[in-house]
């Protein structure tokens, strides 16, 4: 997905739960799921599971290439389809499939298969070298992004809203008849600046970062390939909301 920069408006009040906010992150996991897809809830419910660790980021993208077989994804978007497809040609995958995890923007896996994204989330300890942190204050969500010795490295700082638990009653479809909780729905997604291998810090109202139903934010620090789609992550950090009705910590 081509991520666009996003203008400021008035900002927005909210009780935040700093939880991950100064955390060491471990890793990322992006799932690609879908709410039509009858190998997903296993997926979805590792996925949940990833969402109460200390120091992952987990993150649910419904994809809406299935809604043609009779359940149109409640929580899907396109965008969410084309950075599944972006990931694809990035990472040299011959074809996009639910459920996929990709771990730090480096590798993917069966997002079902518990193991292999345990066992990919352990492979390197030194994934994640850029310190991130995320805090919010008088109305405005602040990020500080660390600097990273070596050679200049330029990534995109993504800034990703999701909702912390949707129970969804599934009607139609391969899933018919399930009531399956979606754990970190990813929302929305925006790119409030660049970073360049040096300290950096961004500001952005909370008007720009809370949407409908909002459990919470990511930051994501991630490079970007020659073709401009999404690449390894170099840092990350996390923020939960209180004062939603779908803030509920999972």
């Amino acid at each position: 997905m081509r991520l666009k920069l996003f203008t400021a408006v008035a900002a927005l009040v909210l009780t935040l739960v700093p939880t991950h906010a100064q955390e060491r992150i471990r890793g990322v996991v992006e799932l690609f799921t879908s709410q039509g897809c009858d190998s997903c809830p296993k997926a979805d419910a590792v996925l949940s599971t990833m969402a109460r660790q200390e120091g992952v980021v987990a993150l649910a993208y419904h994809v809406d290439y299935w809604d043609y077989r009779g359940w149109r994804d409640t929580l899907a978007a396109p965008e969410n389809t084309d950075r599944q497809r972006e990931y694809a040609d990035a990472l040299g995958a011959r074809t996009v499939y639910t459920p996929q995890a990709v771990i730090n923007g480096r590798t993917h896996v069966n997002g079902a298969d518990r193991k292999a994204v345990e066992r990919e989330l352990g492979a390197n300890d030194d994934a994640l070298p850029v310190q991130v942190s995320v805090r919010k204050e008088n109305g405005v969500l602040t990020i500080d992004v660390g600097e990273l010795a070596g050679p200049k490295q330029n990534a995109h700082v993504v800034l990703i809203s999701y909702d912390a638990a949707n129970p969804v009653t599934i009607e139609r479809g391969e899933n018919a008849g399930k009531t399956v909780t979606y754990s970190h729905a990813v929302r929305s997604m925006q790119t409030p600046g660049v970073w360049h291998g040096k300290p950096a810090h961004f500001e952005i109202p909370m008007s720009e970062v809370v949407k409908k139903g909002n459990g919470g934010c990511a930051v994501l620090v991630q490079t970007v390939d020659a073709e401009g789609r999404p690449s390894k992550i170099l840092g990350a950090a996390m923020l939960r909301f209180r004062g939603s009705a779908a803030a509920t910590r999972n």
